[in-house]
């Protein structure tokens, strides 16, 4: 059996993420709950698609897209203040994500990113990974079914002996089951309760392999 994870989102995080976005609507006089940024932040992040490499332009886009959802209209100049706060955050490691050490059994990557992913993943689970599949080094990406077929050809086994998680049910869960995998969603925030293939802590998959 052979565990295949996304990233972002999955096992890695920025953790002051959102505190910097609040910290900046503060200076425009809008007092926003994090509970209510999280979750539309990641009902936003589902239907906008991400390029392997984001930008200030794309983050325009997307950031307005996030406060039209929360009843704010976004100004220039907000706009530039998010960016600005929220840029160049320092990714870190989910808590739990400390379990997969215990784990005995081959560990890849797959996911839509740059190929600075590898320094990162190197820099916070030293050789947990025998394989990366990065989107931006093979040419297609996720929810495509030929970027879910490198891996599967990658790694040399079964679809169904590929236990994968990740924390999107459009880019991970659907396309991973379609390909064959034993997919699973990870939702530490219970934003899916009516997901039936669904874990809300990575040590879940103690019970999986």
């Amino acid at each position: 059996m052979v565990l295949l994870l996304d990233a972002a989102n999955t096992i890695i995080y920025k953790p002051k993420f959102y505190d910097k976005f609040i910290e900046a609507l503060k200076h425009h006089k809008i007092n926003l709950e994090k509970s209510d940024l999280r979750r539309i932040h990641k009902i936003i992040s589902e239907v906008y698609h991400f390029p392997d490499r984001t930008s200030e332009e794309f983050y325009e886009g997307f950031n307005k897209e996030l406060l039209y959802s929360l009843g704010i209209i976004a100004k220039d100049d907000m706009l530039q203040d998010i960016f600005k706060a929220c840029s160049y955050l320092e990714w870190e490691r989910f808590e739990d994500a400390e379990y997969l050490t215990e784990l005995d059994c081959p560990k890849a990557i797959l996911s839509n990113f740059n190929s600075g992913l590898s320094t990162i993943l190197n820099r916070l689970f030293p050789k947990a990974f025998n394989v990366k599949i990065i989107s931006e080094n093979t040419g297609t990406r996720k929810p495509n079914f030929e970027f879910f077929k490198k891996a599967i050809d990658t790694l040399g086994v079964k679809p169904s002996e590929i236990i994968y998680v990740g924390d999107s049910i459009k880019l991970d869960l659907e396309p991973g089951l379609n390909a064959g995998m034993n997919a699973w969603l990870i939702d530490r925030d219970n934003y899916y309760p009516y997901c039936s293939r669904r874990i809300s802590n990575l040590k879940e998959l103690k019970n999986l392999l």
